[in-house]
């Protein structure tokens, strides 16, 4: 039985299938149009432009003499008075607050109610009123004596000649922070899982042990970057102690201020910028020590900023090379 013509159509009349001229892998996805954030950064880099160019062009902030008294030696003097205030203020309390904190979570409760009294009472006292009260802490007490409680005093001193400047301000703040500290200290170790401590103790090893080898190291991942904020704190808080005659950096600030009235405002300047510089160090060595805890937490570590600049240039460079191809 024959077909009829034009029935059946032979492989090689059938028509071509279209081919697409690309392969999907050679295909870039094209972002959705986003105004709205186009429009937020326009609006914010205008802003930002103008702060810019009025802190350039406004002759009140005289940046010539903000140049002069940037580096002088009042200046530094007072920078390194800050520095080392700021060290030995947080190396104390950090250690008082670890103490603190473990007496917070003893089983001791004469241990409990002392920790807990003590950060109490320092976090509700102002610092520049403990400042003050240390300072003047040799018209309440004129001598300090070692021995027994309504006993005889083995050991006697002037307290008027140990309270120098420089130790009022440390105490001071080293008394304030190590409240503050204990609380950063206690969340940290409470952050940690309560399996880590059942294994620890699982394992026969002593309590010092489980707590510098185990728990602590873990509760550091959670510990640093609040006690990085307190640090911070503490660069600034440095400034209260010109009112015990210790003159740091805002100090050396106000007694140039007075001696050349007409500079006050180049001299904040230069305070300020310092306190920049030394909070933006602090923040850089936040974020290594972060990332050095981090090992064994996360699959990869956060990468450094080169590591960012880095893979920046090479998705640049792969993106031009992708453009010239097309």
């Amino acid at each position: 039985m024959s077909e009829p013509p034009g029935a059946a159509v032979s492989l090689a009349e059938a028509p071509p299938v279209d081919t697409p001229s690309k392969s999907f892998a050679s295909q870039r996805v094209q972002p959705l149009p986003r105004p709205g954030r186009w429009i937020t950064t326009a609006v914010v880099l205008v802003v930002v432009a103008q702060i810019v160019h009025g802190l350039a062009t406004n002759p009140f902030y005289q940046w010539d003499r903000f140049r002069y008294w940037f580096l002088r030696p009042a200046i530094l003097d007072g920078l390194g008075v800050t520095l080392e205030v700021t060290a030995l203020s947080a190396v104390l309390g950090l250690l008082g607050g670890i103490l603190l904190a473990l007496g917070r979570l003893s089983g001791s409760p004469v241990l409990r109610a002392v920790s807990w009294t003590y950060t109490w009472l320092f976090r509700s006292v102002p610092l520049i009123v403990l400042l003050i009260f240390l300072y003047n802490f040799s018209a309440l007490y004129k001598t300090l004596s070692l021995g027994i409680p309504f006993g005889p005093a083995f050991v006697t001193f002037d307290e008027s000649r140990l309270a120098t400047d420089m130790t009022v301000a440390v105490i001071g703040l080293s008394l304030n922070e190590a409240a503050y500290a204990a609380e950063v200290v206690r969340g940290g170790i409470l952050s940690v899982d309560q399996g880590q401590h059942e294994a620890a103790a699982a394992l026969g090893l002593p309590k010092g042990y489980q707590f510098t080898r185990i728990v602590f190291p873990q509760a550091l991942r959670s510990i640093t970057p609040n006690y990085v904020n307190q640090l911070i704190g503490l660069i600034k808080s440095t400034s209260l102690v010109f009112y015990v005659s210790l003159l740091d950096l805002f100090g050396s600030v106000q007694s140039m201020g007075s001696t050349y009235p007409g500079d006050i405002v180049p001299l904040l300047l230069v305070a300020t910028v310092w306190y920049l510089i030394l909070t933006s160090l602090v923040s850089v060595v936040q974020f290594y020590v972060e990332r050095y805890f981090a090992r064994g937490a996360t699959r990869s570590l956060p990468p450094t900023p080169l590591q960012k600049a880095r893979a920046a240039l090479t998705d640049l460079r792969a993106r031009l090379r992708r453009e010239a191809a097309v």
